[in-house]
């Protein structure tokens, strides 16, 4: 079963009538977006009734087991995100009742992000059933078919790297 996107398709038709490519390495690759964007997407719409994103979600999760909370510098870090983003993110949240800004005890010029209620129950109900659907993708796995994954992924990974370092290096030798 191969889900290519129509611009992918147009590619490798493209790239098989110049033979300027081999193919078959271009349709793994087509094949693995394709997945990323549908895992993406079934994502989003398992997240979306509940008003949530997956930055959102994430966000949740960071702060679950914070009754004190984080400050959004901390969310940011922890995240991966530029403080803009959170900021963003965090006035959706806060907007749709899941998080509160509270001024510090001790200072009150610094802020802590802290669950709601509703937060926290939410929080709480999809922590298990997300972990349950991502695990669910791999369902029927066997320890050696995961190790296997895992080290052609991390090949692909490598690659990828060398490619950028040759790019780089062929860049500064011009």
């Amino acid at each position: 079963m191969t889900m290519l996107e129509q611009k992918h398709r147009a590619l490798l038709q493209e790239a098989e009538r110049r033979a300027v490519a081999e193919t078959g390495n271009m349709r793994a690759c087509f094949e693995l977006l394709a997945l990323t964007g549908a895992i993406d997407r079934d994502c989003a719409a398992r997240l979306a009734p509940h008003r949530l994103s997956e930055g959102k979600f994430v966000i949740l999760f960071l702060l679950n087991d914070q009754p004190e909370g984080l400050s959004p510098h901390e969310l940011a870090d922890r995240a991966g995100v530029t403080r803009a983003t959170i900021t963003g993110l965090l006035d959706g949240l806060e907007r749709d009742g899941f998080v509160e800004r509270r001024s510090g005890l001790n200072d009150r010029r610094k802020i802590a992000v802290v669950l709601t209620e509703t937060g926290r129950k939410t929080a709480g109900d999809l922590l298990g059933e997300h972990s349950a659907w991502i695990a669910s993708l791999f369902a029927g796995f066997s320890a050696d078919e995961h190790q296997t994954f895992h080290r052609l992924l991390q090949r692909i990974w490598r690659n990828l790297e060398t490619g950028a370092k040759r790019r780089n290096t062929s860049e500064t030798q011009t």
